[in-house]
C-alpha cells in the first residue's frame, strides 16, 4: 500500500515531519555507502592493473565492464521499484553492490576481475536508481530541493573511501583485507539505515496528478498520461540524458584516471597520486552542498550551465598548462563544474509528464552509463595511441556538452 501521507504532507505541514526527517538520514545512509564502497577500490585500481598484467587498452576494457553490467540490468529498476519500494532495494542492492566490489578485489586473472566489475555493475545500477527514487520521494515531502545533498552525501562518502584507502595502501594493507573491511562495515551501515526508510511502496505520482486534475479539467490531463509521452518529451528525455551522461564522462576521468595520469605521466609520489581524484570529489562534494540552494535561488538551467563552463575551463586549462598542482586544483574544478548535472537531469525526469513513476529516471539513469562504458576504453585507446594527457580531453568537452543543452533543464521555479 501506498503511504497516503506521502501526497498530503506539502498540503498539510509547513516543513516535514519526523518521519520524513528520518528517511532524509537513511537516504543519506545509502548514498554515503555506495560512494565510500566505489571509492575504497579506485585507488587500488593500479595496484589491480600491475598485479593483473594490464596495458591501458585492457584496463580500460575491463572497467568498462561495470557500466556493461548496469546497462544490462538497469532497466529492471522501474519495475523493481514498484513491486518492492525504492528504500527495501536500495538497501539490499547496497549489500550485495559491495560484495561486487569484493569479489574484483580478489580475483585472480583479468576475466574475473571484469566478470567481478560486471556483476557489480548491475547491482549498482538498480541500487542508483532507488536511492535516487527514495530521495525524491523525499523530497516531495519536503516541498523544497534536497536531492543535491544526497549527492553531496555520496561524494563524503567517496573522499571517506577514497582516504581509508590511502591509508590502507601506506600501510601495506592487502586489497582483500582492505576491502573486506570496507565490505562489512559499509553494508552493515545500509542494513541499519532500511528501518528509517519512509514505509510503503512508492507512490505514482502521474497517476495522482491526472486524478485531481481530471476534477478539475474533464480528465483531459489523465487522457494526455494514458497517449503516452509527446514529441517534446522525448526529446528533453534524450536533452536530459546527454547532460548525465556528460555529468558521467567527467566523474569517470577523475575516478579512473587521476590517479594513474598523476602518478605515470606527472611522476607524482605515491602518496600524491590519490590527490586528484580526491580533489575531484571534495570539490563536487561543495559543489552539491551549495547546488539546492543555488537551484532554488536561479533554477537548473543556470547552475548547469555555469558548471559546465568552470568544468571545461578548469580542466582544459590544466591539460593546457600541465603540473602536478594545476592538474589537482583542474580536477577540483571538474569536480566543482558537474556535481549538479547528474542530480538535476535525474530530478527533471522524474517529473516528465507522460511516463509512469520511476521510468523517466530510470530511463536516464540506464543511459548515463553508457557515458561510463565508452568513456574507459575511449581513454585508454587515446591513451596509447597518443598519450593520456590527450585521453583527458574528453573531461572539458563533457563540460561544453553540458553548457550546450542546459536549456533541457527549468529555470527558477517561482
Amino acid at each position: 500500500m501506498d503511504d497516503p501521507s506521502d501526497k498530503t504532507a506539502t498540503a498539510a505541514r509547513p516543513g516535514p515531519d519526523a518521519a520524513a526527517r528520518r528517511a532524509r538520514i537513511a537516504v543519506s545512509a545509502l548514498f554515503l555507502t555506495n560512494g565510500a564502497l566505489f571509492a575504497n577500490i579506485l585507488p587500488r585500481y593500479p595496484e589491480i592493473k600491475a598485479a593483473l598484467g594490464l596495458d591501458n587498452t585492457a584496463y580500460g576494457l575491463s572497467l568498462a565492464a561495470l557500466p556493461a553490467g548496469a546497462i544490462v540490468a538497469g532497466l529492471a529498476a522501474a519495475v523493481l521499484i514498484r513491486r518492492f519500494g525504492s528504500g527495501r532495494l536500495a538497501v539490499f542492492g547496497t549489500a550485495l553492490t559491495s560484495i561486487g566490489y569484493l569479489l574484483a578485489g580478489l580475483s585472480p586473472s583479468a576475466l574475473l576481475f571484469a566478470g567481478a566489475l560486471f556483476l557489480t555493475g548491475a547491482f549498482d545500477a538498480i541500487t542508483d536508481v532507488a536511492q535516487n527514487a527514495h530521495g525524491l520521494r523525499v523530497q516531495r515531502r519536503y516541498g523544497r530541493s534536497i536531492i543535491n545533498s544526497f549527492h553531496a552525501i555520496w561524494s563524503i562518502g567517496a573522499v571517506l573511501g577514497g582516504a581509508m584507502a590511502a591509508v590502507a595502501i601506506a600501510v601495506g594493507l592487502p586489497v582483500g583485507i582492505h576491502l573486506a573491511i570496507s565490505t562489512t562495515v559499509f553494508a552493515a551501515v545500509a542494513i541499519g539505515a532500511l528501518r528509517f526508510c519512509l514505509p510503503g511502496r512508492d507512490e505514482e505520482p502521474a497517476d495522482d496528478a491526472g486524478e485531481t486534475d481530471a476534477v478539475a479539467d474533464g480528465g483531459e490531463i489523465r487522457a494526455a498520461v494514458r497517449r503516452g509521452p509527446s514529441l517534446r518529451t522525448i526529446l528533453t528525455l534524450a536533452a536530459l540524458t546527454l547532460i548525465a551522461m556528460a555529468g558521467a564522462v567527467g566523474e569517470d576521468a577523475g575516478n579512473s584516471w587521476a590517479t594513474l595520469y598523476l602518478a605515470d605521466s606527472l611522476e607524482a609520489a605515491a602518496a600524491i597520486a590519490p590527490l586528484g581524484f580526491i580533489a575531484l570529489m571534495l570539490a563536487q562534494f561543495i559543489g552539491r552542498i551549495l547546488g539546492d540552494g543555488l537551484t532554488d535561488r536561479f533554477g537548473q538551467r543556470f547552475v548547469a550551465g555555469a558548471g559546465g563552463l568552470i568544468a571545461a575551463s578548469g580542466m582544459g586549462l590544466a591539460l593546457a598548462f600541465p603540473s602536478i598542482l594545476g592538474t589537482i586544483l583542474g580536477f577540483a574544478a571538474l569536480g566543482f563544474g558537474i556535481a549538479t548535472l547528474i542530480p538535476a537531469a535525474m530530478h527533471a525526469a522524474d517529473e516528465l509528464p507522460g511516463l509512469r513513476h520511476g521510468v523517466g529516471l530510470t530511463i536516464v539513469s540506464w543511459l548515463l552509463r553508457v557515458g561510463f562504458l565508452l568513456a574507459p576504453p575511449f581513454v585508454g585507446y587515446i591513451a596509447d595511441s597518443e598519450s593520456l594527457r590527450a585521453g583527458l580531453l574528453i573531461a572539458p568537452v563533457a563540460g561544453l556538452v553540458a553548457v550546450l543543452l542546459c536549456f533541457a533543464l527549468e529555470k527558477r521555479r517561482p
